[in-house]
């Protein structure tokens, strides 16, 4: 049955992604962003030139700008946000009022026009990454039942966190009130295609190409667990999909823990090239040390797993950034 789907960050990374996603498979989808992606995103204009999508240009941190996309939508995935982890060290005082203000107008826009549908929440792993640092221990994998702790509230990096946590309670007490189909999901480092340049993977492909050497590498014994955009896409569409998961939090991510240091070996060798030195810098204060979900309550709703090997996805990754990066020189 095809469904009549809205998608909020929609120019964004995950949002154009799962935009095609749903767009392939003959839904109705509207494409909500403060700004489009522009002539030259090739990935955008081909999303919103097909005949079952809208673009409307929208800001979220005010009331009218939810009014402005109507109602009646069957699916509402909420990924508005400011991201990037620089952004956080420079604006958090702009991550959190665009993310709890978007947050806020969303679910009062939702309760009021949406009643029958259902809305996803994107949270993050940032939002229990500093139980670690506070109780000296995180079980591996983790569960999503895991305190959810802002280790340093004096830290800037933890306004992207801190933002997730609220957006967490607002959408559970939001849905108890107003007796809503909700879902939140916490992304394990999705990364691919189109992705930004403000992400661990992007950033290693961009000193690649341009063969920075000596080599800066930023907590190369800190690990991850990567999740290639095309599986993460499918078990958000799962994920909204499954009746099971009406009222859940769960994961997504891959189930391999990876070392910063062995992704950017993996990068060298797909790019057929290696610095002479290799310089190991400190991570920024409030980087995580260690990552990896347990998915297993997301498998049990929807039956999803990632299909794609960290090899396969970082090739593709790093052919499209290459390309990219080429191009503009």
């Amino acid at each position: 049955m095809r469904s009549n789907v809205l998608i909020t960050g929609a120019t964004g990374f995950i949002g154009l992604h799962l935009a095609a996603l749903h767009l392939a498979s003959g839904d109705t989808v509207t494409l909500a962003d403060v700004r489009d992606g522009g002539e030259s995103d090739r990935e955008f204009c081909d999303a919103v030139g097909q005949p079952n999508a809208r673009f409307v240009r929208a800001d979220l941190t005010t009331a009218g700008g939810w009014a402005a996309l109507g109602g009646g939508y069957d699916f509402v995935y909420h990924l508005a946000a400011v991201n990037g982890t620089e952004l956080f060290y420079s604006q958090p005082h702009e991550v959190l009022r665009t993310n709890l203000l978007a947050t806020i107008h969303g679910l009062d826009w939702f309760a009021a026009n949406c009643r029958a549908g259902k809305v996803l929440f994107t949270s993050s792993n940032e939002a229990y990454a500093g139980a670690l640092d506070a109780f000296g221990v995180l079980p591996l994998p983790t569960p999503e039942d895991v305190p959810l702790v802002v280790a340093d509230v004096t830290n800037p990096r933890w306004s992207y966190g801190g933002s997730k946590l609220v957006g967490e309670q607002l959408f559970l007490h939001y849905a108890t009130a107003y007796g809503l189909r909700a879902v939140i999901v916490r992304p394990h480092n999705f990364y691919g295609p189109r992705a930004g340049s403000r992400h661990v993977i992007p950033q290693l492909i961009d000193r690649i190409v341009r063969r920075v050497d000596p080599f800066p590498l930023y907590g190369p014994d800190e690990t991850r667990s990567f999740c290639y955009i095309g599986d993460a896409v499918t078990a958000l569409r799962s994920t909204m999909l499954s009746d099971r998961t009406d009222g859940a939090i769960l994961h997504i991510g891959s189930t391999v823990e990876t070392r910063i240091g062995d992704l950017a070996d993996a990068l060298f060798d797909i790019a057929g090239w290696r610095p002479d030195r290799i310089v190991a810098e400190p991570s920024p204060p409030g980087s995580v040390r260690r990552r990896l979900p347990d998915v297993s309550r997301l498998r049990e709703a929807t039956g999803w797993a990632g299909t794609t090997p960290l090899a396969d996805g970082l090739r593709q990754t790093y052919a499209w950034y290459a390309g990219q990066l080429r191009g503009s020189s």
